[in-house]
């Protein structure tokens, strides 16, 4: 299952290096824009992960909601307060979140077996 982790962070690494590499102005200060909104500041980073999830379920963005998944994890978010993070996302967002909801909870399930 680790698999799925390991091709999607090599495949975002990969594309990541190709568009940056580019060196459009535009898009590097956007996606410097997106880093630096996650440091730590008045909101924790772990707070500001589970907020861009929510974001990105109700988005319906699959790369984006498995990113802050694992960024999630990594900020040491537990199972019961990924739950909650869920549950909010499928309250703002209707039943249709309910698909990625699905494939949330594999790769949740996936970065908790690693």
């Amino acid at each position: 299952m680790a698999n799925a982790i390991q091709e999607f962070n090599d495949y975002r690494a990969k594309m990541n290096e190709v568009i940056l590499g580019k060196q459009n102005k535009v898009i590097n200060r956007l996606f410097n824009l997106d880093t630096n909104t996650y440091a730590e500041g008045a909101l924790s980073t772990k707070t500001k992960e589970m907020l861009g999830l929510v974001a990105s379920m109700v988005l319906r963005c699959d790369d984006c909601i498995k990113y802050h998944l694992e960024k999630a994890y990594e900020q040491g978010v537990t199972t019961e307060e990924m739950y909650e993070i869920f549950a909010v996302a499928n309250i703002v967002g209707g039943t249709i979140v309910i698909p990625h909801t699905r494939r949330a909870a594999e790769f949740w399930e996936e970065l908790q077996a690693q």
